[in-house]
């Protein structure tokens, strides 16, 4: 029978954190711990949208992201300009395709949300650890517009989060660390809204193919542990 390093259950979740206003220069800051995962995710605002926005009334929103070099056992090396990993591409499109869905771009006019997500400390589940995080630090910087009087209505349409799950030795397990990940025979990152739609699901079978079932369990695995990260969204965010 596998059992779990830090004792979960196949389908618990580590213990989660988001603590708000991390740093003071951001317009909405914070640290978001994944069990020993933890990245910090700012958002800052700028009065100019890219050029192919412009005239159209409507904000966007555009997400980077990084591993610090400090962040796992061997140091990794910065990006830089054009020598920015696939990887990084990657998550930095999902992180911002995943948070532009939070949001009615058309409500904060035409401004440019940056979401930054570096990461310091990488224990598996870096990219969902950040669009958790991110909506949080989003949230806060949208309160922010809306307490000076620069926006009217409040344009967050609902909560966002994402899990990771694995598949180790034929069994499905939820919010993967490192040590389950890199052995994983299959691993999944989902993202959710609060209200159970999907935004999105990348599965990849690392070794066997995985088959239908399968697939349908961690999708069903996925949905309980978001629920679980939506509801400490809320608490820390003072929506419960």
């Amino acid at each position: 029978m596998l059992q779990r390093k830090d004792n979960r259950s196949f389908d618990e979740i580590r213990p989660v954190k988001f603590t708000r206003d991390f740093t003071k220069n951001a317009d909405g800051s914070v640290l978001v711990e994944f069990g020993g995962t933890k990245v910090i995710t700012t958002v800052m605002i700028e009065d100019k949208v890219p050029r192919f926005m412009a005239e159209s009334g409507k904000g966007w929103l555009t997400a980077e992201y990084s591993l610090l070099p400090g962040s796992t056992d061997k140091r990794v090396q910065r990006d830089r300009g054009a020598m920015i990993s696939g990887r990084t591409q990657e998550i930095q499109r999902l992180i911002g395709r995943c948070l532009r869905s939070a949001i009615d771009l058309s409500k904060i006019g035409e401004r440019t949300i940056y979401v930054d997500a570096d990461v310091i400390q990488a224990d598996g589940g870096t990219r969902t650890a950040s669009i958790s995080g991110g909506f949080v630090a989003l949230y806060d910087a949208m309160l922010k517009l809306q307490r000076e009087g620069l926006i009217k209505d409040f344009p967050i349409l609902e909560p966002v989060a994402a899990i990771s799950v694995g598949i180790l030795n034929g069994q499905t397990l939820l919010d993967v660390d490192y040590s389950e990940d890199s052995k994983a025979d299959a691993d999944a990152n989902i993202v959710m809204t609060e209200s159970g739609k999907i935004l999105e699901f990348q599965a990849t079978s690392e070794k066997n193919p995985m088959d239908r079932r399968k697939f349908l369990e961690i999708a069903d695995m996925a949905e309980k542990g978001i629920k679980n990260i939506i509801q400490i969204q809320k608490r820390c965010l003072g929506l419960n």
